[in-house]
């Protein structure tokens, strides 16, 4: 009896080579899938930002306080929001021109606050570093003031 069992058992390596070709006849006999549509797919690239060494500084300047960038900070002696610490002027000012209107607390979404500065700077061209730092701080003799504190941080 324990002969005919040891007779029936596969042996390992038999057993083992069954498996392997039974794999291998079955996935030959599948086909691959791919799709039809012969669509060839282009990632965009990212575009070069001029602005950013500008963008960087200022965000130094304006809410870099106690070693960390505060993207949410609120002034509330000068009533100035977000990242740019956009004035209430700023975004009249904006409104009159684009025909958009933010809020101060839309200043708080950086993407929105980056387009108002964005829009003042490109006015001026980003050749222009100091002038715009100068021109989004203000008018008259602080605002030297203003663009050396951001010249700091200029890395061009």
């Amino acid at each position: 009896m324990s002969l005919i069992i040891h007779i029936l058992q596969p042996k390992p390596k038999q057993y083992s080579m069954k498996v392997i070709l039974i794999i291998f006849f079955l996935l030959v006999s599948t086909r691959a899938f791919a799709p039809n549509n012969p669509t060839i797919y282009i990632n965009q690239a990212k575009g070069i930002n001029p602005y950013k060494p500008i963008i960087f500084a200022i965000g130094m300047v304006e809410v870099f306080h106690d070693g960390k960038l505060d993207t949410l900070s609120i002034n509330a002696k000068e009533q100035a929001y977000g990242y740019f610490q956009v004035r209430q002027i700023r975004l009249d000012h904006y409104y009159e021109r684009t025909g958009i209107r933010y809020s101060l607390q839309d200043m708080l979404d950086y993407e929105k606050a980056e387009k108002v500065f964005l829009y003042f700077s490109s006015i001026i061209g980003y050749q222009d570093p100091c002038k715009i730092a100068r021109d989004w701080n203000g008018s008259g003799p602080m605002t030297w003031e203003y663009w050396k504190n951001v010249s700091k941080f200029l890395i061009i």
